[in-house]
């Protein structure tokens, strides 16, 4: 909701859909009422309990393009959380900038079932037919850092019991970091209770205990049972926090904030620092609200808070489907009735109208069917033109591309030719320079052969050498590499030694390069 927004409606009005209670908050006055009504002046908000969604984080390539990053993120959910394809969830995200790396972005991702909305807030939409604002309870938080109720950037973790509910969630350098759903409402802390103390005690008795006496009740029983509650609460939490160190590289956690929707319950803060080894504070902030001195849960007070922030400064994520209706012009009903009243009119007060737009049609399709019998000829005269140049046109083509293949094959040829003459290699010219440095070696000659491959790319010459001595050979085979390296490489793989003719022999080749 931007500020332009912001400034058309005169009060928030804040629903907690599970416990049935409402608060009205004009300017910086929170109420409670026992009687919301429709109104288009008032701007509607709730939660989503942790029970109510599925949270995962979702990793996708970098190279997906954004408009492309809710097709791709709702693909992996439906894979990642083996998904009904049948049911269409409701799917809402937010990045996650300090999970991301060189290949991959992250994505807080919400997963909301449709008949969880439906049912759950069936009985608000009852109340004022609309909710503008339906938002996971973690992202309230995000409204903590923005009004700089907490200035610090440290990784905080806020504990918070609800009546139907209750969630841990983590925020590191004021953003969300993770939430989870923890079992110990208070529902189910006053059923634990009541299995520990062996005797059943109404949950609002047992909620009042809490807030008045804290921890240290003064019924001896009650509070070897608290304790013993509380122990089994935290080891809970211990696990939770342990998980979230080990999945999201936590090193420690530098404070909780825990609080429970009945109150401020005493030594709560005391026993989970001790417990769990962290600085714990409450979960009471000075919102700034004026409350006229009665106690307002905490996360009506953080709806408030929300509704009043300006869109760029909170995470949007709103998973409402019940929209105020749009301005009566905008309906397809009062555009149907609009356009129904004004033919009405139109029909009562012009009458004679209707005859003389039927006599100008019969005389506008007259014309028009003449003028299409003449576009039509020309139609016809045209495509006959085109028919004949499109004709003209692939004789043209084949012509020319004989002339192309007749052209290609008279240039391969020349190239064929001019590649003899150039690169062809004077055999004999070859053979007498060699000799020359056969006999200045004193290393007679006793065969010779020339070799190439098929496509003419490598060029041998092969020489069977005869001398008396190997030390001949040898220095002939330095004198050629020294003195022709740039045009031939030599390769002299044996010299074998001949009983009978007392000489010696090898093999050299000269490749041309």
């Amino acid at each position: 909701m931007s500020k332009s927004k912001q400034q058309t409606y005169s009060t928030i009005v804040s629903t907690n859909p599970y416990k049935g209670d409402w608060y009205v908050g004009t300017f910086n006055t929170i109420s409670k009422t026992t009687s919301p009504s429709f109104s288009k002046e008032q701007y509607a908000v709730s939660f989503l309990n942790t029970k109510g969604f599925i949270y995962t984080l979702v990793g996708i390539s970098k190279n997906i393009p954004d408009e492309d990053i809710y097709d791709a993120l709702e693909t992996k959910v439906y894979e990642d959380l083996a998904l009904d394809m049948a049911i269409e969830y409701h799917i809402k995200h937010i990045e996650a900038p300090q999970r991301g790396s060189e290949s991959e972005r992250f994505f807080h991702t919400f997963v909301v079932d449709p008949l969880t909305l439906e049912q759950e807030f069936a009985g608000v939409v009852g109340e004022i037919k609309y909710v503008d604002q339906i938002v996971p309870v973690p992202l309230l938080l995000k409204s903590l850092y923005v009004k700089d109720l907490i200035e610090t950037s440290d990784i905080h973790c806020f504990i918070y019991f609800q009546e139907n509910d209750a969630f841990f969630c983590i925020y590191n350098e004021q953003q969300f970091v993770y939430a989870k759903s923890l079992k110990y409402s208070l529902k189910q802390m006053h059923e634990r209770f009541c299995e520990l103390l062996g005797e059943q005690i109404d949950l609002m008795q047992f909620e009042r205990m809490l807030v008045e006496e804290g921890l240290n009740a003064s019924h001896p029983e009650y509070q070897k049972n608290l304790i013993k509650l509380f122990g089994e609460i935290f080891l809970h939490v211990s696990d939770v926090m342990t998980y979230a160190k080990r999945a999201y590289d936590i090193q420690k956690f530098d404070q909780i904030f825990i609080g429970t929707g009945a109150g401020s319950v005493s030594g709560l803060d005391e026993y989970a620092q001790t417990y769990l080894g962290i600085r714990t504070s409450p979960f009471d902030f000075n919102y700034g609200f004026n409350t006229g001195g009665s106690r307002v849960d905490q996360i009506h007070q953080l709806m408030h808070l929300y509704g009043r922030m300006d869109a760029d400064e909170r995470y949007e994520c709103n998973f409402t489907i019940f929209h105020r209706p749009p301005p009566f012009t905008q309906r397809d009903s009062g555009k149907m009735i609009l356009v129904t009243a004004a033919s009405l009119t139109a029909a009562l007060l012009y009458p004679g109208v209707y005859w003389g737009l039927s006599y100008v049609e019969e005389f506008r399709h007259a014309f028009l069917s003449k003028e299409y019998e003449q576009v039509h000829i020309e139609k016809m005269t045209r495509e006959a033109t085109i028919n004949l140049k499109m004709a003209n046109r692939n004789a043209a083509e084949t012509l020319l591309n004989e002339q192309k293949t007749a052209y290609q094959q008279k240039q391969d040829t020349l190239v064929q030719v001019h590649d003899k003459k150039v690169n062809y290699p004077m055999k004999a010219k070859i053979m007498a320079d060699f000799t020359r440095s056969f006999n200045q070696y004193r290393v007679q000659l006793k065969n010779a052969s020339y070799t190439e491959d098929q496509n003419g790319t490598q060029k041998v010459f092969t020489f069977g050498l005869v001398s008396p001595s190997t030390q001949n050979i040898t220095a002939l085979l330095k004198h050629l590499t020294d003195a022709k390296r740039d045009k031939y490489d030599f390769e002299l793989k044996l010299i074998s030694f001949n009983e009978e003719e007392k000489s010696y022999l090898g093999e050299l080749k000269a490749v041309i390069k």
